[in-house]
């Protein structure tokens, strides 16, 4: 006898609407959890990356915003494709920025907050690339 499972990786591998929502779903726990941390860890952030409290906070705020906004539209019964679109721009954008700012030394990271940039660039990429990959199918 044999029984199939649905799985994540199958979700991931079989893009469509299920890539899409999951992917909107991924992205707004992760982008949640983050600003909450950059706003309740603010000092030991500060000394563990290099980021200045005065900034970290209100990329935190800005974050955790950003993650419920992703999560409303990601548990929407019908996912907005203009909604969708906007917040694929806006992960590209945040890819594009947290890069820049990394090579420019805008925000006077130490070498353990350059990596964490990095690490968030390529993983909002990756939420980034998924999403338009789901979008693309589901359509």
């Amino acid at each position: 006898m044999t029984t199939t499972a649905p799985s994540y990786l199958s979700t991931v591998m079989t893009p469509g609407p299920q890539l899409l929502r999951l992917s909107l779903r991924l992205d707004a726990v992760v982008t949640g959890v983050n600003g909450l941390a950059y706003v309740a860890l603010a000092k030991p952030l500060e000394s563990l990356l290099g980021l200045d409290t005065a900034i970290g906070i209100p990329i935190g705020i800005f974050l955790t915003l950003y993650g419920v906004a992703v999560a409303i539209i990601g548990t929407r019964q019908s996912i907005s494709t203009g909604a969708t679109r906007v917040v694929i721009a806006g992960n590209a954008a945040w890819v594009v920025v947290s890069l820049a700012a990394l090579v420019e030394g805008a925000l006077e990271l130490n070498l353990v907050g350059s990596i964490w940039a990095v690490m968030q660039a390529v993983t909002v990429g990756g939420f980034a690339a998924l999403q338009y990959l789901g979008l693309r199918k589901a359509q």
